[in-house]
Formats: C-alpha cells, sequence, structure tokens
C-alpha cells in the first residue's frame, strides 16, 4: 500500500506540474475522451526530423509521424504503403527513380502539397551541408524533373534501400516555401507539415500539445488533441498510468507491465519489435585486444537476463540482425561461457584478482530494466575478471558522445531497424565512416564496401550475414538481445501495437 500511494503521488505531482503549464488543459484529460495523454519515455531535442543526431533516434519517430508525412507510409507491420507517393520504382536497368506525389494533400497552413515540396527535400537531404546524418543514402539519386504529378530522377550511386529509406529515418517530406520563409529556427518554433497532427504547443523537456488536422488526406484522427508528456523515468510513468493522469504509456518494468494490466480500468498489450538491445564497443584500449571483446560477450547469460530480469519478454540475438530482419543467421552463435571469457582474459594476463578495467555506458529508463541490465552484466563480468564502471547518460547524450566518436570502450543502445535492412542494422551500426559507429576498422570496411550497392538481392544477403559472421567471431560489438514493447492503457482505449515500436497516436482509438 505505501508503494502504490509513492505512485499515486509521484503521478499527481506530475500531472499537476504539466497542468500549471498548460493552463489547465492536461488537468481534464483523464474525463475528457477528445484527447489522448501519453506518457512519452524520451524528450524531443528538435522538430526537424531530417537533421541531426535526434533524426535517427528511433524513440521520438512517434513524434515526427504524427506530424509530418514520410514519401512512403509503413503498416504497423512494417509492410510498405502508399504515403505522400502513391506509387514507385526504377526504370528496367536501374538507371533512373520515378515517383508519382498524391494529389490534393495540402500543409498545415492551408498551402498545396506539390511535387517541388518532395524534390526539394530530397535534395536538401542529399545536401550534406544541411546536416542529415545519412545523407549519402539521398545523395544516391539526383537530378529530378517533374511532369504534373510524376517525379523522374537519375540513380547517381545505386542504392538497393533508397525506397525503404523512404518509409525510415529522415524520410520525412518538409514544406519548401515555409521553410524558406521561416528558416530553420522559425520552422522550430512554428513545424507543419502534412500529418494527422498539427503543432499547437512546446515546452522543452516537458510536452508537446498537438491538434487534430482536419483536412488529413487519411481521414480526421480519433482525438481532437494529443498530448506527449516527456517522462523519462520508468517508475514516473507507471505513476502516470496507474494514477490515471496519463491514458497510454510504454516502455515500463515488466513486472509492472504484468501487475498494470491486469488492473481494472487497464490495459496491456506487447509484442516484439525491431529495436534490439546491444552493446557498441568502441576500438580504443582495452578493447583492442580481442581476448578482452569475446570475454566479454562469452559472459555474459543473456538467456538469463531475459528470464530473470524482463520477465521472459525478450529473444537473446547474438548479432545485429533480429529474426525478423532480411538477413538474420540462425547458426551465428556467440554462447554463454563464463569458463572460455575466463581462459581468454588469462591470455592477456587479466584475472579476478587483477582485473581489466573499463567504463560502459547506459540510459537508465529509456528500455524497462535498461540500468538493471547492465548492473547484471557488470557482475557478470566481475566473476571472470572485467571490472566495470557504470555511468549514466541520456539519449542525446549518447547520440553527441556517438557522432563524435567519444563513447566510452562499452556503451548501451537500442538500435532500432523498421525496415529490417542489414544496411541499416549492421552497416550504419559498423561501417567506419558512418558516424553512427563506435568500432571502426579497415577489415570490416573491406568486406562492407562492395556490398552497398550490390544489384543482386540474393549475393548482398549472403554478403551480410558473411560480415555479421566474421563480426561475432572478432567480438566487434555484443548484440543482447531483441526487446519486447509493453504498453499498458486504459480499457477505454483500443491500441495496436507497432513492430517498429512507435507509439503513434493514430494507432490509439476509442473503443
Amino acid at each position: 500500500m505505501v508503494e502504490f500511494n509513492r505512485r499515486q503521488a509521484l503521478g499527481l505531482g506530475a500531472s499537476a506540474f504539466i497542468a500549471g503549464i498548460l493552463s489547465g488543459r492536461v488537468a481534464v484529460a483523464a474525463a475528457d475522451t477528445s484527447t489522448l495523454t501519453i506518457a512519452f519515455n524520451a524528450n524531443l531535442p528538435s522538430f526537424d526530423g531530417t537533421t541531426g543526431p535526434s533524426a535517427v533516434n528511433p524513440a521520438i519517430q512517434a513524434i515526427y509521424r504524427s506530424i509530418f508525412d514520410q514519401y512512403i507510409a509503413q503498416a504497423p507491420d512494417l509492410s510498405f504503403q502508399p504515403g505522400l507517393l502513391t506509387a514507385w520504382g526504377w526504370n528496367d536497368d536501374r538507371t533512373k527513380v520515378w515517383m508519382d506525389v498524391r494529389s490534393g494533400v495540402t500543409w498545415h497552413d492551408g498551402t498545396p502539397l506539390t511535387p517541388e515540396d518532395v524534390t526539394w527535400s530530397l535534395e536538401r537531404a542529399a545536401d550534406p551541408a544541411t546536416g542529415n546524418p545519412v545523407s549519402n543514402v539521398w545523395a544516391s539519386i539526383g537530378n529530378f524533373t517533374v511532369d504534373g504529378q510524376r517525379i523522374t530522377g537519375d540513380v547517381k550511386n545505386f542504392d538497393p534501400t533508397i525506397f525503404k529509406w523512404m518509409a525510415f529515418l529522415t524520410g520525412f517530406v518538409l514544406p519548401k516555401a515555409y521553410y524558406t520563409k521561416v528558416g530553420a529556427a522559425g520552422f522550430e518554433a512554428k513545424p507543419i507539415g502534412t500529418g494527422p497532427y498539427m503543432f499547437d504547443a512546446y515546452e522543452g523537456n516537458s510536452f508537446l500539445r498537438l491538434k487534430a488536422n482536419p483536412n488529413y488526406f487519411g481521414g480526421k484522427p480519433a482525438f481532437d488533441t494529443v498530448v506527449f508528456k516527456f517522462v523519462t523515468d520508468a517508475t514516473s510513468r507507471v505513476a502516470e498510468i496507474e494514477s490515471g493522469s496519463s491514458d497510454v504509456t510504454l516502455e515500463v518494468p515488466f513486472e509492472e507491465y504484468d501487475r498494470l494490466r491486469e488492473k481494472a480500468g487497464l490495459a496491456g498489450v506487447s509484442a516484439p519489435i525491431s529495436d534490439i538491445g546491444m552493446l557498441f564497443v568502441t576500438n580504443i584500449e582495452p578493447m583492442l585486444d580481442k581476448n578482452v571483446r569475446l570475454a566479454a560477450h562469452h559472459a555474459i547469460d543473456k538467456a538469463g537476463i531475459v528470464k530473470k530480469l524482463l520477465r521472459g519478454y525478450g529473444v537473446p540475438i547474438d548479432t545485429l540482425e533480429a529474426p525478423e530482419y532480411e538477413a538474420y543467421d540462425a547458426e551465428i552463435k556467440v554462447g554463454y561461457d563464463p569458463k572460455k571469457a575466463a581462459e581468454l582474459l588469462a591470455a592477456s594476463g587479466y584475472s579476478k584478482d587483477k582485473p581489466v578495467k573499463f567504463t560502459i555506458q547506459t540510459t537508465r529508463g529509456l528500455k524497462p530494466k535498461d540500468y538493471e541490465m547492465i548492473q547484471a552484466i557488470v557482475g557478470m563480468w566481475r566473476k571472470v575478471g572485467i571490472e566495470a564502471e557504470i555511468e549514466v547518460y541520456d539519449i542525446a547524450k549518447h547520440f553527441e558522445l556517438r557522432m563524435s566518436h567519444k563513447l566510452a570502450p562499452t556503451a548501451f543502445y537500442n538500435w532500432g531497424n523498421a525496415i529490417g535492412d542489414p544496411t541499416t542494422s549492421t552497416g550504419f551500426a559498423m561501417y567506419s565512416k558512418s558516424p553512427h559507429s563506435a568500432w571502426k576498422s579497415d577489415d570490416l570496411d573491406a568486406m562492407m564496401n562492395p556490398l552497398w550497392g550490390e544489384p543482386d538481392e540474393a549475393k548482398r544477403i549472403a554478403g551480410w550475414k558473411a560480415v555479421d559472421k566474421y563480426i561475432a567471431e572478432q567480438g566487434y560489438v555484443i548484440p543482447l538481445l531483441q526487446y519486447v514493447q509493453p504498453i499498458v492503457y486504459k480499457s477505454s482505449l483500443k491500441v495496436i501495437p507497432n513492430t517498429s515500436s512507435a507509439l503513434q497516436p493514430t494507432l490509439v482509438s476509442k473503443v
């Protein structure tokens, strides 16, 4: 009873705080069925989902997809659907691309979407000066011409994944005229898109309020108002949903998920998602020692973590490909073997009495039991001769450090790959020229270089499987598990789980 009251107090305190900021408009959210309040697990650093580190943060794609539309849409099962493009493809020899732009779409300011908005967005994304973190992908096509609603462009450098990216990270269409008029700062102050919800109010690190777009081409959404409360602490998210201050939340501890979904007035849904938990390994001391890298991997009981800490909600993995990904290879195994880990460390002069020492970085509350999982791993390492110090950071700091190649020797991250392609898991996480990689070495690049533009799909996938096998043998990264996402919500609602992990308001409806 003491624990329940503590959670209630936390939830009501957060509610009162937000209510004051919003002049009372959120305080009635529990009783106002026209408002959907989401206790969200991440802050929103920027409204531009095409530039900077935030653009490749899977945790905030739900917000971007609410305000903006993508070139190509994606269903909750990850299948591709028409978005702002109704059709797309290559010519026969794959030297050109073509795209048909949807007619009758308007921006939030009432002006019409045009094919020029699409070509401008593509060209802007391809320009490294704009800060798109995957500009090289977008630069693979260009020299666009417009004929009516059809866009034609040249393939400058064949990329077999270009249309997949149009439904993925940074694949958002922005308004050319409006953005050019107000500039980057003006766009941050008042962003407009074509999406189902329109910007209404924002308080950094606190909340974002959106209003329904009555002219949305996909139909007016179910709720007139959506409020994203930024609640990065998992315990506070539990309090939000338990107190009724929020209508839906996600990424709560699994023991809380099991408890809450059995409570009167609440319900829950959980399903495997395209996110994987992993430990980046940085090519600095002491991780330049292969024995240390492999020992750190062999010492981790992933199945035990999933069973005991995550209550079975997860799938242990040994590669950066989850079972649903195109290049998943079940034959790649590393295995839990603490004896072998101790032997590898001994070969490099380390033991429990003379441990190898390094720092491990982790988020705390972004994913269920992330910090506790790292605590468990550090305990497992200690038993074989590894002494690791835990440093806690938020996800924005992780991106800052990763982009500048300053991560600690090991660093926890959840990698989202909603298109399931090996280039967007293994490729971008491990290629030395990628700003998203921690391990950078020529041997790995040499294996990857021919695969980026490989036109033979079977050969391309086989090549990436070989890369994954080599990475496992060298210990260049430590994959941990595929996540299952817990979502708790009021029983008056219906929530469709999204395999991409994006809890989009359009996937929530009234019963």
